[in-house]
């Protein structure tokens, strides 16, 4: 029996992913008067409404504008079909080269157009072939060019001049490379392959309750976890905070459906901490921290004074959050939530998730206590030493077992014919992970 599986359809409010050949970028598609920057080119998007994910569009120039920085130009989107998105190579025809290099000469006097006619060329064609054509019939040297040194020439200019955008829709792994490619700070140098790892070490699936903690990752990891917990399931996440409000921008780019949004609790870490201790009535375990004890380990708590998981006054309140306090006495959503997540902290956790900037150690022995046994904990730094200090502060309670902490290191590889080799850029260090598994 098959299922049909159509593709959405892209609507105001998504968050969509603009690519360029190798290029992309996150936008959200608010209003019909949205735009994308790529560079000096300004692209309108109302073109995009209720197109399928993953077409493709031509960039046509509406308006050239001169700067400072040179020509900005104006360009409307116009839906096109994949027969127009044939290599520069096949529609230039091109078919003699060089046997070598050896005779080319570097000296700038190669290419018979100026700059200022290459400029009215580019207001004049539309099309990207059309001129990389013209830069062809003009070089002096490219027919002498071998095949390979012709080739990376076309791509050089088709990434210049090339016209053509795809609009998809935000994955996980599209949204941490262009994260970490923008600034990796943001989402604490998480590379994909830590982030497979995490999620992979942490067990997470459509079962069970999970808990996680992160102090700052663009929505990166609740939305990874959320993912992987999946539509129509069991699963539930209590996300944990140390902020006011959440970051929430990779799991709103996911278009959850609502009811897996509604699995996802995000709850400052002290408040509920403090509504969780302070709500029991029976006497606490000596395994488990008091209120006070937990208050003391954690790095510090907010004044009574300033509710922990309100938006400032300053912002619009949300649709799906409660109305401010007046007339209304319900129970604001950061309230309803903070019950949600202490009722589930009761129900003790699966596994356990922490992504912190700041020491561990206090975070874990706060959030150990609420772990079911023989269940993983993963714990995410940026820096060694945190996490030599915690596995040592693990290993000696006695709390944790199967103590493992390790790095990963990535390079990316080129697979062509007679020139595979690895990318001479790469990253460096991705951070850190401490894994376990709790005893009783």
């Amino acid at each position: 029996m098959s299922t049909d599986v159509t593709t959405p359809n892209i609507q105001l409010g998504d968050y969509i992913v603009i690519q360029r050949q190798k290029y992309t970028k996150l936008q959200k598609f608010g209003s019909l008067d949205a735009t994308s920057t790529l560079g000096k080119e300004t692209l309108e998007l109302k073109s995009l409404l209720d197109q399928p994910y993953g077409s493709t569009f031509k960039m046509c120039v509406k308006e050239t504008k001169s700067g400072k920085r040179g020509a900005q130009r104006h360009h409307t989107l116009e839906l096109c079909s994949d027969t127009e998105l044939r290599s520069t190579r096949e529609v230039l025809g091109i078919s003699s080269s060089g046997a070598d290099n050896r005779d080319i000469c570097d000296n700038g006097e190669a290419q018979a157009l100026k700059s200022s006619d290459i400029e009215q060329l580019r207001e004049a064609c539309n099309e990207s072939s059309k001129i990389i054509e013209k830069l062809v019939e003009n070089s002096k040297t490219f027919h002498t060019r071998t095949e390979y040194s012709q080739e990376k020439y076309l791509l050089k200019k088709e990434k210049k001049y090339f016209e053509f955008v795809q609009i998809r829709q935000p994955t996980i792994r599209l949204m941490v490379d262009i994260f970490y490619r923008q600034d990796a700070e943001k989402i604490m140098g998480i590379r994909v392959d830590t982030l497979s790892q995490i999620i992979s070490y942490s067990g997470v699936c459509g079962f069970g309750n999970y808990l996680l903690y992160e102090s700052g990752t663009n929505g990166l990891l609740p939305a990874a976890m959320m993912n992987s917990i999946g539509a129509d399931t069991e699963g539930t996440l209590v996300h944990m905070h140390p902020g006011n409000v959440p970051q929430k921008q990779a799991l709103l780019a996911l278009k959850l459906p609502l009811e897996q949004q509604q699995r996802c609790v995000s709850v400052n870490l002290y408040s509920v901490l403090r509504e969780f201790y302070q709500g029991e009535t029976t006497s606490v375990s000596p395994a488990e921290p008091s209120a006070v004890e937990a208050e003391e380990t954690l790095p510090e708590t907010p004044t009574e004074e300033q509710p922990e998981a309100v938006e400032p006054s300053t912002k619009k309140p949300k649709l799906d959050e409660a109305p401010p306090r007046g007339n209304n006495k319900g129970p604001l959503r950061w309230q309803l939530e903070n019950k949600r997540a202490t009722t589930l902290m009761h129900e003790k956790f699966d596994s356990l998730v922490v992504a912190a900037k700041e020491h561990p150690s206090s975070i874990l022995q706060a959030l150990l206590p609420l772990v079911r046994p023989s269940r993983p904990i993963v714990v995410f730094s940026t820096c060694k030493e945190l996490l030599q200090e915690t596995f040592m502060e693990l290993k000696t309670s006695g709390k944790v077992t199967a103590l493992h902490l390790t790095s990963n290191w990535l390079r990316t590889y080129q697979i062509l014919p007679n020139r595979t080799h690895p990318e001479v850029n790469m990253s460096g260090n991705s951070g850190y992970l401490l894994t376990g598994f709790t005893l009783k």
